[in-house]
Formats: C-alpha cells, structure tokens, sequence
C-alpha cells in the first residue's frame, strides 16, 4: 500500500508512521506541485483538502482513500471524487477543545470590555466609567450541535448558561438544555444573548443567516462565526452592523479569505475580527493522525467503520 502526504506534516508524526506500519510505503510531500508526481501510484492520499481537481482525481487513478487532516471539504471535488468510488474521510471533532475555548474567550472579551480596558492601558488612561457586563446566566444558541457545538456548550454550562442547540434534525444532544429544529430556529432567536454558529459550507448552509434573523435579536446580542463565512453574506451582516441591529460581531470566518486589508469590518468597534485562527492548536496533527490511524487499521482490514466517512452527494 502507498500512502502519499500532499501538505506538511511535522517529522516525529512522520517517523512514528513509518515506524510502526513497516509494510506500507510512505511517501511524505509539502504541496500538491510535489506530490503530482506520485499520484498515480497513491493508494491513499492524505491533504487539507483545498488542493485537489477533477484533474488530479483522474491522474490518481489507484486512489482508493481520502484522508482529510481538517474538516472543511467544501473546496473538494466531490462529483468526481464519487464518479471514482473513493472513499473519503475527515478530522471531524479535532476542533472542539480550540474552537469552544476561542468562543467563551471572545465572548468574554466582549462582555469585560477587553479591547477597549486595552486601548486605554495603552494610552495611560485611568478610566473607571468602562462598565464591563457578564456571560453568567446568559442564553447561548448554538447553530450546529456536532463536536464543537457541544463541546461550546458544555463550557456555556460552567457559566450557567442556558444552552440551546439547532440542528437539523432537532435530536437531543448532551450539554444542551434543549435542541430545535431549522424550522424552529427563528422563534429561539429573541431568546438569545449570544447566537454561535459553527455551521459548515454546504448548499443548505450557504447565506442560512438573513437580515430578518439579526433583527429578531436582541439588541445586546452578540453573534459569532467561527464555522464557514458563506453562511452569512458580507454585505448583509455589514449593513447590520453598521446599522447597530445587535451589539456586537465576533467574525473568525469570511465568504473571502483573506479579509481585504480596507473591509470596514477592521475599522469597526462593534465587530472583532481574528484570522481563521479560532481551530489552531499545537495539538491539532496529532489528533488529526489519530484519526487516521485508527481509519487505516480499519481500512487494511477491510472493514467499513471508518471515523468520520463522508457522503460524497452530501459534501459531509
């Protein structure tokens, strides 16, 4: 079995594979340009997922197996990928820790008036007029009730927040005080301080929030995305906030990444904006290539219980 690497992954996790599967061949790459050449000969490819084509697909052609060390996939080519029968997982669930603790910094920030208790530090300025508020006994409504959504919620309850969840199918989840459905999504709106979504790119998720949602919102509400920028359009959140509809926006995620260096969005005081960076964590490969490993125990073996296997029609 040839398993081929088509992003950088760090030398001891590198080592460690080969060492304990001295029966398989590893070929170990950076970026797709170096791994194009062995893609022929790939039984199993791992990547982040945003560099691979129909075309590559058709040059891969003993690919059997895609190991996605993320979990977007909303840049795969997922048509051919099914046109091909190949199978593909993901890192579904590796997010949760970093993702939930970025959420309850932000919002804490927020609430203690961080960025501005900063500025005055700054500036020497001793200003006891700055009146923070707090997120104990708040209400949380998480958009998205999988790994991270749970994970969100379960340290909302620390903060004896109210929490709850939507999804698609409304089933009860753990650390949520109560799940709705999509369609009863809009009458909890009034209800909430803070409005979480974690929501992936998928057809169904693209633009999902409307201005009408901000406005059922409280106008203390604080909305943040740490999901997929495409479920809420630039322009539409924009006209929001500059309009002040709800307090404040937590942005970690946007339809255009980079966020252009002269959006007003930088310039706003009611709105944060950090770097994609709400996942990261030094622990984010080894968990990823856990994942993998248990997979690729399964997958030598001829079993069908992969981790995290994804419907190609569905794109998750």
């Amino acid at each position: 079995m040839f398993i081929l690497s088509s992003c950088k992954i760090r030398r001891d996790l590198r080592e460690r594979l080969v060492e304990a599967y001295p029966a398989l061949t590893f070929q170990f790459t950076e970026s797709m340009e170096e791994a194009a050449s062995y893609l022929p000969e790939a039984d199993v490819l791992l990547t982040y997922g945003e560099d691979l084509t129909d075309e590559r697909i058709e040059e891969a052609s003993k690919l059997k197996w895609i190991m996605v060390l993320s979990a977007g996939l909303d840049k795969m080519p997922f048509k051919k990928i099914e046109e091909k029968g190949i199978l593909v997982t993901n890192s579904k669930g590796i997010h949760k820790v970093p993702m939930a603790e970025y959420a309850i910094a932000m919002l804490l920030q927020t609430a203690r008036k961080t960025r501005l208790l900063l500025e005055n530090e700054k500036a020497h300025e001793w200003d006891r007029g700055v009146k923070p508020v707090e997120i104990t006994g708040k209400t949380m409504l998480v958009v998205g009730t999988g790994a991270i959504g749970q994970e969100v919620a379960r340290l909302a309850q620390a903060f004896r927040m109210y929490t709850i969840g939507v999804s698609n199918s409304g089933a009860a989840k753990q650390y949520f005080d109560n799940v709705y459905t999509k369609d009863d999504f809009e009458a909890q709106l009034p209800e909430a301080d803070f409005v979480i979504s974690v929501l992936p790119s998928t057809p169904e998720t693209k633009d999902f929030f409307k201005r009408k949602h901000f406005e059922m919102m409280k106008p203390e509400a604080v909305f943040l995305n740490m999901g997929r920028g495409d479920a809420v359009n630039n322009d539409v959140l924009l006209d929001v906030m500059e309009e002040r509809i709800i307090y404040h926006a937590i942005l970690d995620v946007f339809e255009t990444e980079p966020l252009p260096g002269a959006h007003p969005f930088w310039e706003m005081g009611n709105v944060t904006v950090t770097p994609h960076s709400s996942g990261m964590s030094p622990h984010y490969q080894p968990r990823a290539m856990s994942i993998f490993e248990e997979n690729l125990h399964t997958f030598r073996s001829g079993g069908e219980d992969l981790i995290n296997l994804i419907d190609p029609r569905k794109g998750y």
